[in-house]
């Protein structure tokens, strides 16, 4: 039996007391009240007055250029694109939004109490962040200003950031936010990227059916992916369509209608980014460097510092579109670093991404007479110098025991000088006699070690044919072994990424620098390379295009045009060929010069700088190139070279020596005095 209600006669306290107490309790349940009240509005208050964090953490994993320009995003909907107002959505996404992820959304404040509290209960029981609770707010909060961690502090977090978002935004700013940034899977982050990825549509054409199959990604998009579980994806849109029935948005017979409506789910296209070749070659780069796998991609937060010179960039892809025939299928590739770290400043690797996303610049193709610079610097730390001269003419080389060791060289176009050529002279022209007498001289193997030196990883076979390039490289591995010559004898690794952030830390590209070859060697093949530029040379059709001195090296085969050289600021390699490798006619075979010429000038004028000095240990001196020795100022053609302490020509030229001067006759008055005395 329920025990009775006391009156006041039989309360044991007196009347006084009791009115005391209720007082006291009156008092403090208003000291408490006001309190709260008083604490509350100040802390809306001091949220009102907080700004906002001035730059939203944008969620999809971006690449950054080297000046932090945003180039690209993971995404298979393509590239970062303005924001959709709120009345552009379909009213039928917009309300499956609503009714899925906040029913409540407009009649609540920022933090569902009832929600809130139940997942706290759930997280305690089982000692960590299992469950959420989050209203839209708090989602849109997340999305911009916070990492993807479960912990309490950064639900703490992310309910100030709602209240303040609520105290700054109205309701609808919130929701249009949302939609325009919230992660539905593979990549697609806002309903925009969503739709274009899933339906091959703009979003705002949209029906019922396939609004409901989107906003029922959000709660797990890897979970519910329609690409990769259809049947949950199916599932989920149930659960939406029935969640908008409950909340009076749509009816039961148009919520069976849109379940019964078959979905044509698009297919996964590739992403359209900003420097296509570039940008996909440091995606994988960055997962590489950092451990990271596509899924880690996709979930974003990821932000990959690249090596990107977005000005160099779009010089080396318009260099290619100006100069390539238009409507031929001839292909390009150009690499541009810079040789003291290896950082890759532009790169293309074909003329159009969305026509063959195949990079070129990655490929292996004969270099050509471009490899040559690799005998010459071999050939110069074995004794060789820039006075040693060779007979350019038809030439079979014998280089073993066997009658079949026999190796005959061809000129291009089996045209030859037809006299001695100095080391500068058969740069100049690329003579392939001289390139594999040099080769045959110090040893083939010894080329070879010295190509891998300078980080030239194929395979090589010390044949003679070596000299002249007939085993493939890349692009990428011919510019980083050049830059050896262009940093004064040092071995750089080629890469896209300076630095990878992730919301677990940064991972760095380690700088790695190893001498390979001494400065006064790649002053010397800097010095005997100009030579290509100067008239005469096989790439004196790119001088026209240059502001400054630079040092090159062409390379031509059936199949493949090259270009290759540098200042000190820049190591840039151009490839022209065709896939198929299919010949290239004698028009064909000289477009890599120009290529070459016009993004160099460019690149000279947006980095300018002082050229090499030589060291002081070098020796300059002018000799005679007909003769190879020291010239006279009767020489009609000098030039001047550098050497080593002890290797320059002693001797004076022999073909120009200066005249024989008689001495005069004497007078008859001086033989007559003479005579007299």
């Amino acid at each position: 039996m329920p025990k009775p209600f006391l009156s006041d006669a039989d309360s044991p306290l007196p009347r006084r007391t009791r009115r005391s107490f209720a007082r006291a309790a009156a008092v403090a349940f208003g000291a408490a009240f006001g309190a709260g009240f008083v604490g509350t509005s100040l802390v809306l208050v001091g949220l009102k007055l907080l700004p906002l964090p001035s730059t939203a953490k944008t969620a999809p994993t971006e690449l950054t250029s080297a000046d932090g320009r945003p180039i690209a995003l993971w995404s298979p909907a393509g590239q970062a694109r303005a924001a959709l107002p709120l009345g552009a959505f379909p009213r039928w996404l917009v309300e499956a939004t609503l009714a899925t992820e906040d029913a409540n959304f407009y009649r609540d404040h920022a933090i569902s109490v009832r929600s809130t509290l139940r997942a706290v209960a759930v997280n305690v029981r089982h000692g960590e962040i299992v469950q959420g609770g989050s209203t839209i707010t708090q989602q849109l909060a997340k999305n911009l200003y916070l990492t993807q961690d479960r912990t309490f502090g950064r639900k703490l977090r992310e309910a100030m950031l709602a209240l303040q978002l609520e105290l700054h935004e109205p309701k609808d700013w919130i929701l249009d936010r949302y939609l325009n940034v919230v992660y539905y899977g593979h990549g697609a982050y806002g309903a925009p990227a969503a739709s274009q990825l899933y339906f091959g549509k703009p979003v705002q054409s949209l029906d019922l059916a396939e609004s409901a199959l989107l906003a029922g990604l959000p709660k797990g998009p890897a979970l519910y992916s329609p690409l990769d579980h259809p049947e949950r994806a199916k599932a989920r849109q149930r659960v939406v369509l029935e969640r908008m029935v409950q909340t009076g948005y749509i009816t039961q017979a148009e919520a069976d209608a849109a379940y019964a409506e078959p979905l044509h789910i698009a297919r996964h296209q590739p992403p359209t980014l900003q420097a296509p070749y570039f940008s996909e070659m440091a995606f994988n780069e960055a997962k590489r460097m950092a451990r990271l796998t596509d899924g880690d991609l996709d979930a974003g937060y990821v932000r990959i510092h690249t090596t990107l010179d977005p000005l160099l960039q779009k010089a080396a892809e318009r260099a290619i579109q100006l100069t390539l025939p238009k409507g031929s299928q001839l292909e390009a590739a150009l690499v541009a670093l810079d040789p003291q770290t290896g950082a890759i400043r532009a790169l293309v690797g074909g003329r159009d991404y969305r026509e063959s996303p195949f990079n070129r610049a990655l490929g292996k193709r004969q270099p050509g007479s471009t490899f040559k610079a690799f005998v010459y610097g071999a050939a110069l730390t074995r004794g060789w110098t820039p006075a040693r001269e060779v007979d350019s003419k038809l030439t079979t080389f014998i280089y073993g025991p066997s009658p079949k060791d026999e190796y005959t060289v061809h000129d291009y176009g089996d045209i030859y000088a037809g006299r001695p050529l100095t080391l500068r002279e058969a740069i100049a022209r690329s003579d392939n006699v001289y390139a594999v007498q040099t080769e045959l001289a110090i040893g083939a193997q010894n080329v070879v070690d010295f190509a891998k030196k300078l980080g030239i990883q194929e395979e090589m076979k010390p044949y003679p044919s070596l000299a002249l390039g007939v085993f493939p490289v890349t692009p990428v591995e011919l510019a980083a072994a050049y830059a050896a010559f262009a940093n004064g004898g040092y071995r750089v690794t080629p890469h896209a990424v300076e630095s990878v952030d992730t919301p677990y830390g940064r991972t760095v590209h380690p700088l790695e620098k190893t001498r390979v070859i001494s400065p006064e060697l790649a002053f010397q093949m800097t010095d005997l390379m100009q030579s290509v530029l100067a008239p005469g040379g096989t790439g004196y059709g790119a001088r026209p295009y240059l502001h400054a001195p630079a040092a090159a090296k062409t390379g031509t085969t059936d199949t493949d045009a090259w270009m290759v050289g540098y200042t000190p600021r820049l190591v840039v390699a151009v490839w022209v060929g065709y896939d198929s490798g299919r010949p290239l006619t004698v028009q064909e075979s000289h477009l890599a010069a120009p290529i070459w010429g016009k993004f160099m000038g460019t690149a000279q004028a947006h980095l300018p700088g002082p050229w090499y000095t030589p060291p002081s240990d070098l020796e300059a001196v002018r000799i005679d190139p007909l003769s190879g020795a020291l010239a006279t100022p009767q020489c009609g053609a000098a030039e001047t070279d550098y050497f080593l302490p002890g290797t320059a020509p002693t001797a004076t030229c022999p073909l120009h020596r200066p005249p024989v001067v008689p001495e005069p006759a004497p007078s008859r008055w001086w033989n007559w005095l003479r005579r007299l005395f």
